[in-house]
């Protein structure tokens, strides 16, 4: 096994100190959730007893209601006039994660948002996996591959909290380079927990409704006196609808403008971007970039070794390749050029990438790596 730091002591820390801080968190999110509970249903009730006042002419209800108003808001002004107590954030410790599986979504700038799913091995405890989001540059998101080994920080506190180091420092990189870590199982997943956004505004407009809701059958005497509103809305039946995901399927896109290529700075990995939010994944079975236009082909039933993934590609070396092709190969005036990438062939091979020119003289390629190593060449006369 090639995991790292799940040893006895390792296991001791894990049964001893994270459950506390578990129950701890657990405790403030239910005392959280109470207080944002009361405060809703009373602040819902308050604004529901104005307009029912309003509507039967009831001077102390008014009162009442704007009074509870009145007070809701100076606790609030109070409570955020008080400076919190000096808490010390948790220190952060540094180890190593294999990430199991990246996909970065475009972004307007040169670091964008980037999903992983990491293995955290720390030193002291079992290794777990956790799923983050951090914006990584451009440049760097070669540097981060399924299966490869990250130097990142996270809380012994709070497991949950991961952060990729993007700098490490020698002797970290050196350990991330030599290291070997096996895929924690899917069971050891933390996540934070804190109820998500989501969670607290169903709450708080759950509690809102409610308080207003039982003011209003308070007052139901006086509000329905000329009788009883039939309110019963027909509901229009929903439509469903369904489609067979095919077993193939392929993508492509043109950048538009005179003035555009391929080869500028970072518009292959945008562009990359958008196909894979296209077909709704990262794995394809062949890639072909053309000056204006990027192609994916791929195929659901093929197995993830024998796949590309797009974005472990380094798109900001291709352009060095082109210019290699179009110089060396033997083509004084190439009309076109194209890149294809393919998966690798063998265990443990990684993907093939082809850079083909074209010109008076001929057609020539070179080969290359997945890291942009060269290969193999063929000039213009050479057979092969």
């Amino acid at each position: 096994m090639g995991t790292t730091g799940q040893g006895q002591a390792g296991q001791d820390v894990d049964e001893v100190n994270v459950p506390p801080v578990r129950k701890r968190s657990a405790v403030r999110g239910l005392l959280a959730a109470l207080r944002l509970t009361v405060v809703s249903a009373v602040t819902g009730g308050a604004l529901a007893a104005l307009v029912v006042a309003v509507i039967i002419k009831d001077v102390p209800v008014f009162l009442t209601g704007g009074g509870v108003l009145v007070v809701l808001i100076l606790i609030g002004v109070v409570a955020g006039r008080r400076s919190p107590a000096d808490e010390e954030p948790p220190a952060g410790r540094i180890a190593l994660a294999r990430i199991e599986d990246l996909r970065a979504t475009s972004g307007e700038s040169a670091d964008v948002p980037v999903t992983f799913r990491l293995t955290v091995a720390p030193d002291d405890r079992p290794a777990y996996r956790v799923k983050i989001e951090q914006h990584i540059n451009l440049v760097d998101i070669p540097a981060y591959r399924p299966r490869g080994i990250a130097v990142v920080e996270y809380h012994p506190d709070e497991p949950w909290k991961v952060l990729i180091v993007t700098r490490p420092t020698a002797e970290w990189s050196r350990r991330a380079e030599e290291a070997e870590i096996d895929s924690a199982p899917e069971s050891t997943l933390v996540v934070s927990p804190d109820m998500s956004e989501g969670s607290w505004c169903m709450l708080t407009l759950f509690a809102f409704l409610a308080g207003a809701a039982l003011v209003v059958l308070l007052f139901r005497a006086e509000l329905f006196t000329s009788g009883n509103d039939d309110g019963a809305a027909a509901k229009s039946p929903s439509s469903s609808s369904s489609s067979s995901a095919s077993r193939t399927f392929s993508s492509s896109t043109t950048v538009s403008g005179p003035s555009t290529s391929l080869l500028a700075f970072g518009v292959m990995r945008v562009t990359a971007m958008e196909l894979e939010a296209r077909v709704d994944t990262a794995y394809v079975t062949a890639i072909t970039i053309e000056d204006h236009r990027m192609a994916v082909r791929g195929d659901s039933t093929r197995p993830v070794s024998e796949t590309v993934h797009l974005q472990s590609l380094p798109y900001e070396l291709f352009p060095g390749l082109v210019r290699e092709a179009r110089t060396t190969l033997g083509v004084r005036d190439p009309r076109s050029w194209r890149i294809d990438v393919t998966p690798g062939t063998g265990a443990g091979a990684g993907p093939r990438v082809r850079v083909t020119v074209t010109g008076k003289e001929g057609t020539a390629h070179l080969d290359a790596d997945a890291t942009a190593r060269i290969t193999d060449r063929r000039a213009v006369g050479e057979s092969g």
